[in-house]
């Protein structure tokens, strides 16, 4: 049976490519820090497969009819899509894809929630698979990668439970449905607090990033789902805060443990609070 090599989360906020030098150095140097890490763990943990679960910014869908979760099954995934180019400012880039796990693993989940599809064309990807390409040097890896995009904004948004509930479900088949000794990477990409192009858009809610990185290196899962709502994530933050349920994702797949934190920057210029960590799987 497979395995699942490495679960690793990060912030792809676009200020850390379109806007890094607006930053103090100290907190370039965490960021630079925590995606070297990740880039590492990556290759250490010698990784086949990289799941990239990340929230979708209705880039890819009518709102009348927008996906929960779509699994991207194309050959080569290539970015970033010609839009989002002036604001994100990352080389264009091309990874391998792995459609035939990334079909074993959207048939397993695919009643988790109402609207899960995939599909085999090219996705329109901004900051949610750009920003960790560039920044964790996914291509010099040479890992084939499924990108999940995943609703965070459009009501009825599958919330925490939901999310934790697809990746136990994802887990589980990554381990009895895939080949024995394949090697599969989790990495839930998106957060922490903002509100893109609301009231508080030049706000980063310090005070619960720092709770959500204690709770997440303290490993305790029931614990985070009662209290870290999609209510509460809201409120530190509208329609940003959200995508940290990619990473409840990756939690439900690999189950309770604690986790190490890479690092935490709250940077205004970025419209993002920064953090990073990296699960124990020992």
């Amino acid at each position: 049976m497979a395995e699942i090599s490495v679960a690793i989360a990060a912030s792809h906020a676009p200020g850390l490519t379109g806007w890094f030098d607006k930053a103090p150095e100290a907190d370039r140097k965490t960021v630079l820090a925590a995606y070297a890490e990740i880039h590492e763990a990556i290759v250490r943990s010698r990784t086949d497969v990289l799941l990239v679960i990340a929230n979708d910014h209705i880039a890819n869908g009518f709102v009348s009819d927008y996906n929960d979760f779509t699994f991207g099954l194309a050959d080569r995934h290539t970015g970033p899509d010609e839009w989002f180019k002036p604001w994100l400012r990352v080389p264009d880039y091309e990874l391998p894809g792995s459609p035939d796990v990334g079909e074993v693993l959207y048939e397993s989940v695919k009643d988790c929630a109402p609207r899960v599809r995939a599909t085999r064309e090219n996705l329109r990807y901004d900051d949610n698979l750009s920003v960790p390409t560039t920044m964790a040097g996914l291509v010099s890896t040479g890992v084939a990668v499924v990108p999940v995009l995943q609703n965070c904004t459009v009501p009825p948004v599958p919330d925490e439970k939901v999310c934790y509930r697809l990746g136990e479900t994802l887990g589980e088949a990554i381990r009895t449905r895939l080949p024995a000794g394949l090697r599969v990477g989790l990495f839930g990409s998106g957060g922490l607090s903002h509100e893109p192009g609301g009231p508080r858009y030049l706000e980063i809610d310090e005070k619960f990033d720092r709770w959500w990185m204690d709770l997440l290196v303290e490993g305790d899962h029931e614990k985070i789902r009662t209290d870290v709502t999609f209510e509460r994530m809201e409120e530190a933050g509208s329609g940003g805060t959200s995508e940290l349920l990619s990473w409840l994702v990756v939690m439900g797949a690999i189950g309770p443990r604690p986790c190490k934190a890479l690092g935490y920057a709250a940077v205004d210029q970025w419209r993002c609070g920064f953090g990073a960590v990296r699960w124990d799987l020992s």
